[in-house]
Formats: structure tokens, C-alpha cells, sequence
């Protein structure tokens, strides 16, 4: 069982930055790929960022250029960079982990972390 741990978020003006951190609770061994994704009321949850496990990158359109992710697994801890914010980043952010053992992927999720943009 992994349990993460999502910390960074808050209130943050247009143009500002944020960085978000999301711990594991215990070391991760095999292959697995890290992530972040935000929701908001009324949308699904949407893929924000992703590590993969071989160091590959991915983000959503909406985010390339501004938001950066890192992974440090010594540390057993993800992050996101967030920088030149905007209104429509205002969501709740959720670390995830995708463990890839056995042929079969197993998904944990943090809690969330709210980010609001607002002036």
C-alpha cells in the first residue's frame, strides 16, 4: 500500500507560481510513472503532467511552456512546478502513481491540493 502526500498548494495571483510536492509514504520499487491532474466542478479529472518511468515527460497543451514536472526518487517525491498561472489553472491537483507490476497497473491517488488563481 502507497499512500501520497500532496503539499504547494494555495492562492496565487495571475502571472504567479506555485510548486506543488507529492510525497510517497514508502519507497517505490519496479516500474512506475508519476503524474499530476486537476479537476474542477462539473469536469473530469484531467492529466496536468507525467514522469514516466524511463524520465519521459508529457503535458496537457493548456500547460506546456509554464508548468515543469521533476521527480526525485530518493526522496520518493514527485513535483510541479507552476509558473505563469493563469484563472483557468484553478483546480484541485492530485498526485498519482501508476505501479506496473505483474502486467497490470495499479493507480493511487493523493488527496488533492487546491491551487486558485485569482486577483
Amino acid at each position: 500500500q502507497v499512500q501520497l502526500a500532496e503539499s504547494g498548494g494555495g492562492l496565487v495571483q495571475p502571472g504567479g507560481s506555485l510548486r506543488l510536492s507529492c510525497a510517497a509514504s514508502r519507497s517505490i520499487f519496479g516500474i512506475y510513472d508519476m503524474g499530476w491532474y486537476r479537476q474542477t466542478p462539473g469536469k473530469q479529472r484531467e492529466l496536468v503532467a507525467q514522469c514516466t518511468n524511463s524520465g519521459t515527460t508529457n503535458y496537457a497543451d493548456s500547460v506546456k511552456g509554464r508548468f515543469t514536472i521533476s521527480r526525485d526518487n530518493a526522496k520518493n517525491t514527485v513535483y510541479l512546478q507552476l509558473n505563469s498561472l493563469k484563472p483557468e489553472d484553478t483546480a484541485v491537483y492530485y498526485c498519482n502513481l501508476k505501479l506496473l507490476r505483474g502486467g497490470i497497473t495499479i493507480t493511487y491517488w493523493g488527496q488533492g491540493t487546491q491551487v486558485t488563481v485569482s486577483s
